[in-house]
């Protein structure tokens, strides 16, 4: 069943010029608690390969702006395509974010963070869930800093014992929390979208 699940949503997502399935996990998302709208400011953490920032640069439109963060680079065609969108090759544990947004003309707070970054797997399930945590809280510690008031988050888990850990944090910083496994997720996944609505 599997396959054929990935099938329908990979042949969907060329069908519609987006560059990765992971677009229809977003789209969900937002389908259901209606975070992205034109204008905004929006924060895509984990960006590459590019789908969700596809997404949300077509939903903000030309008053919106987008800055996506991501260990692999963006390719520049795709990111040409984004006129309202610009683009960091960078480590966030290893750059002062305050100076790459005075840099490239952004001026927190910001609307909305996304994070879909996610470990290189190791096959060690604790191993990788562990890291998939520590960049949840990464994430996590991002929002608190640069989301306005009422602004959203998203993040990417493994699935593992940390996430009640994790629900608690989110609890604290927002007004609303959901947990989400998007129809387009693989059924054999693991991972498990946390939502922060309404921050405090």
């Amino acid at each position: 069943m599997s396959y054929k699940v990935q099938d329908h949503y990979f042949k969907k997502a060329k069908e519609q010029n987006f560059v990765a399935r992971s677009i229809f996990k977003l789209e969900e998302i937002d389908q259901k608690f209606k975070i992205i709208s034109p204008g905004q400011k929006i924060l895509d953490l984990g960006a590459s390969p590019g789908s969700w920032s596809q997404y949300c640069s077509k939903k903000i439109g030309p008053n919106g702006r987008l800055l996506g963060a991501d260990l692999t680079e963006i390719p520049e065609k795709l990111a040409k395509t984004m006129s309202n969108a610009k683009f960091i090759q960078a480590d966030l544990r290893d750059i002062n974010l305050e100076e790459i947004f005075k840099e490239y003309g952004f001026n927190e707070p910001f609307d909305v963070v996304l994070s879909d970054m996610a470990p290189k797997t190791t096959g060690i399930r604790f191993t990788d869930q562990a890291r998939s945590y520590e960049l949840c809280e990464i994430a996590l510690n991002v929002a608190r800093k640069f989301l306005r008031k009422d602004g959203h988050f998203v993040c990417k888990l493994f699935h593992s014992d940390d996430f009640s850990k994790l629900r608690e944090e989110i609890k604290k910083d927002f007004q609303k929390f959901e947990a989400v496994k998007p129809d387009s997720t693989r059924k054999i996944s693991k991972e498990i979208f946390l939502v922060g609505l309404k921050k405090k």
